[in-house]
């Protein structure tokens, strides 16, 4: 008996998961196969399985292949901060808690009433001059 209803589409594993890879979304995988996202849903079911052997969903997918690519982004995030201190500090902001401390030092503040007194008796004295 022929097989009914259009081909399946061909999606490489090894694509797919670079793209998972870079934190493509689903949306932008599908686009980049040319197929819809209910489609990449259905291979990831059929090509994955999770460890208990049951069919793997897109999100799960992602989730294991994107690592590779948050690995590679942190280390290359860590060579940068070699030579730029600009990346230094923002790791540290990040990853160590660091912080830049600013205090703002008012020398005797007068308050906006005192200041605006002052203003207004010095106008009188203006005006009787």
């Amino acid at each position: 008996m022929a097989a009914v209803g259009r081909p399946r589409k061909e999606i490489s594993a090894e694509q797919f998961e670079k793209l998972c890879g870079i934190q493509c979304t689903l949306e932008e995988i599908a686009s980049f196969f040319d197929c819809s996202q209910d489609t990449i849903e259905r291979w990831c079911q059929r090509t994955y399985q999770n460890e208990d052997g049951s069919p793997m969903c897109f999100a799960d997918a992602y989730k294991v292949f994107s690592v590779n690519g948050k690995i590679s982004l942190r280390r290359f995030q860590f060579k940068q901060a070699e030579k730029s201190y600009a990346m230094a500090i923002w790791l540290g902001k990040q990853w160590l808690g660091q912080r830049e401390v600013v205090e703002a030092q008012i020398p005797q503040a007068e308050s906006a009433v005192e200041q605006i007194a002052k203003m207004i008796l010095k106008g009188k004295d203006d005006d009787t001059e």
